[in-house]
């Protein structure tokens, strides 16, 4: 796409490709400005009779796609060399790369570089597979064709001439990564935007916010409605009004003629200039006006189509997420992250400057860290980082960042689970909640949740120290912490002993899972045997119930064994738990105009997960510091 996007984008409607062998529905969009580009670079390098010259029909490219999937094992393939990898598959490249960015093989008869088209950008979003063709040189494709046919696995580490030194020279990958999304997001109507908490009610401040705060009385916050930007062309539209004529967001997925006019008005000829839909969409349906013009002595930003016009105000939301794996044990390490952005909605007349400093980066231990493009950042110091930037329209995020929690986890402690028959298990929660955290940090809700997803619960047995529980046909819900009953200003130790009881195994479904894992009847009926002993030995139960249970999706997390974990979610407010800050008092606006700033934070659990202690469980290595 013109060295930052694409030369053609085409997504497949599937029926999750594991059901069906052809996809329900394909489209197929090219640009041919980009594609004459590359024609005429392959003849300024003499690569016309190498390399392939127009792109495949619809048809042939689907067929591609498909045969990748029978050859690579899955929609994306496995991203490690396997004893059936064949050589100049992406497999055989023996990268996870190759999972995200593949490469087809037009005629399947015959696989050369002629008929090789790289780098295909796949992007799986619901029902459908993105596919993104960016135009690279003619010398960049004849490098991963060689990857493909070397005869030595992976990339030796310090090596420069691997898969990942490759796409390190190609920006437009990185664009047809983005234009990917972007389309997914269409696609299947999940076009969110990102949430801007204000609070409903002003703050008191002084003595009264201290003392509310500490027994848990706070004003409820509410989200800001993400407007869709307007121009005033039309003589009913009030200055400062919104209108709602973009597509409803998350409300049903784009019909065709909807998708093509974003794709040809977000990247003409190919190339990326604006993947926001809200602004494409407005653009089309009010136009501009003469009093959206900028001042003469300022250049109007891309990201800014228009000029806002009503009260003026700045909101900071900063969202964290805490990714966790507990496990108790002294042999494997706890596995804590957190993952943050921070949401900015900056409505301001004209095109000014908003300037803040950014605090807790010493703090933090950021590890990742990356901003929008409006925005310039000053030299970093030992624990703060100058940042400034002209805003776009509605809500954005201003920057993301991988950091570490510098408070320890909200909820820590273990989970165990012992199966003393086959049908019967007694667990184990003992946690402690806020340990660490002081006020104005509240725990607003905490839920632990046991699955068994392979197993129809019966009965549960057991009475919890603090809240509540519920069962369902395949999981127990713990509630520690109900909304509007919020936890503050103290740390607490919740217990959960109990039994659950499953229904029995059914014959015809043991005899069906002995069958597809390759086990023999002889070994079924040894098993029968001991279990005819009453010595009950859980190790073996284990075993045997695992062996028992139906094949599980490798792309599902968590699912690798049914017994062995239980999920943790909570939202945890006023503070953010890895350190960073934003002070609202030091926000500066460049012209200076007078608007109220307020600044909100929200912690939220990821895939925070107990790990039983008395079961197995997937671990990684790690590098101590």
């Amino acid at each position: 796409m013109n060295d930052r996007s694409g030369n053609h984008v085409q997504w497949m409607q599937n029926q999750s490709y594991m059901d069906s062998e052809q996809p329900r529905r394909c489209r197929f969009l090219k640009f041919p400005v980009v594609e004459k580009r590359w024609r005429a670079a392959c003849n300024a390098g003499n690569d016309s009779d190498q390399l392939f010259t127009s792109l495949p029909t619809n048809s042939d490219l689907t067929d591609a796609f498909l045969d990748r999937k029978h050859r690579e094992g899955s929609a994306r393939g496995f991203g490690i060399r396997k004893s059936n990898s064949t050589l100049g598959s992406d497999s055989w490249v023996d990268d996870p790369i190759t999972r995200h960015v593949v490469g087809l093989y037009i005629n399947k008869e015959e696989e050369d570089i002629k008929n090789l088209l790289w780098p295909l950008i796949l992007h799986t979003r619901g029902l459908y597979s993105i596919l993104i063709l960016p135009m690279v040189e003619p010398r960049h494709l004849k490098a991963y064709a060689r990857l493909c046919k070397r005869s030595d696995c992976g990339t030796a580490l310090g090596m420069d001439d691997g898969l990942s030194s490759l796409l390190l020279d190609l920006p437009s990958v990185t664009g047809a990564f983005m234009v990917a999304h972007a389309i997914g997001d269409l696609i299947t109507g999940d076009t969110i935007e990102p949430e801007v908490i204000v609070s409903a009610a002003p703050s008191v401040g002084g003595l009264f916010d201290s003392l509310t705060g500490s027994i848990g009385i706070s004003s409820r916050a509410k989200p800001v409605t993400p407007p869709v930007a307007s121009s005033s062309p039309s003589s009913t539209s009030v200055p400062g009004s919104i209108t709602a004529d973009a597509p409803k967001i998350g409300s049903r997925p784009l019909d065709k003629d909807a998708l093509r006019t974003f794709i040809s008005s977000s990247m003409p000829f190919g190339t990326p200039l604006d993947l926001n839909y809200s602004n494409i969409f407005t653009i089309k349906s009010n136009g501009f006006s003469a009093t959206d013009l900028p001042p003469s002595d300022q250049k109007q930003p891309a990201w800014k189509p228009y000029l806002y016009k009503g009260k003026q105000r700045i909101l900071f939301t900063i969202h964290e997420t805490i990714h966790a794996a507990l496990y108790d044990r002294d042999e494997i390490p706890d596995s804590i992250s957190v993952s943050g952005q921070i949401n900015c909605r900056a409505d301001l007349e004209g095109l000014p400057d908003v300037s803040f400093p950014l605090g807790g980066l010493q703090r933090a231990s950021l590890e990742v860290l990356s901003y929008h493009p409006c925005a310039q950042v000053s030299d970093q110091g030992l624990d703060k980082q100058g940042v400034m930037f002209s805003p776009p329209l509605g809500n954005f995020v201003l920057m993301r960042y991988q950091a570490t929690c510098a408070l320890g986890p909200p909820l820590k402690g273990f989970y165990q689970l012992s199966m003393v028959s086959e049908d019967k298990g007694a667990f184990l929660f003992k946690l402690h909640l806020m340990e660490g955290y002081k006020a104005p940090l509240t725990m607003e809700f905490c839920t632990v949740t046991m699955p068994f997803p392979r197993r129809r619960i019966v009965s549960l047995d057991g009475t919890p120290s603090v809240g509540t529980v519920s069962t369902s046909e395949h999981s127990v819900e713990w509630k520690i912490v109900t909304s509007g009953r919020g936890l503050t200003g103290k740390s607490i130790e919740v217990t959960f002993p109990g039994t659950v009881k499953f229904a029995p195994w059914k014959n015809q479904r043991l005899s069906s899972s002995m069958s597809s894992f390759g086990i023999d009847a002889d070994e079924d009926s040894d098993n029968e045997a001991d279990n005819a002993s009453n010595m009950v030995n859980e190790e073996h139960l284990m075993e045997k119930m695992n062996k028992d249970l139906p094949p599980v999706d490798l792309e599902e997390p968590f699912c690798w064994q049914a017994y062995n974990y239980a999920k943790v979610s909570f939202k945890v407010v006023g503070a953010s738990v890895s350190g960073i800050a934003v002070d609202p008092k030091s926000v500066g606006i460049y012209p200076a105009v007078k608007a109220p700033m307020e600044f909100s934070t929200q912690v939220t659990s990821g895939d925070y997960i107990l790990w039983n202690t008395l079961g197995k469980c997937p671990n990684v290595a790690t590098i101590k510091r």
